[in-house]
């Protein structure tokens, strides 16, 4: 089960951000999700809900996900959203986008 793995990696990544800027409550963190990353996110977000209930920095904190969707790229100068074969010249295209599992921001509140 991987996605636990996931959920603690951003719960980690999260907490450490939150710290390093003297965050009082972390609100939202949000999370891209590539198509073809082979996550369920919302396994994700519900093992990241189980992760975070004994910690009181990220008491009522969400998970907002987001999908990516897949873009490729070919040699031949193809782009689009192909993933097995070029349909211009039958070669193997280049995923460009669509596999991550990225925290792209996090909401903290900060005493002032």
């Amino acid at each position: 089960m991987h996605e636990y793995s996931i959920a603690h990696d951003i719960y980690a990544t999260a907490r450490r951000a939150a710290l390093e800027n003297k965050a009082d409550q972390v609100k939202c963190v949000h999370i891209d999700f590539g198509e073809m990353a082979m996550v369920n996110p919302e396994q994700v977000k519900f093992l990241f809900e189980v992760i975070i209930e004994e910690d009181p920095l990220f008491a009522g904190a969400t998970l907002d996900c987001r999908n990516v969707a897949i873009r490729s790229r070919c040699a031949c100068g193809y782009e689009g959203n192909e993933r097995f074969v070029c349909p211009e010249c039958g070669k193997l295209p280049e995923i460009v986008d669509g596999r991550e599992v990225v925290v792209t921001n996090i909401e903290i509140e900060v005493a002032d």
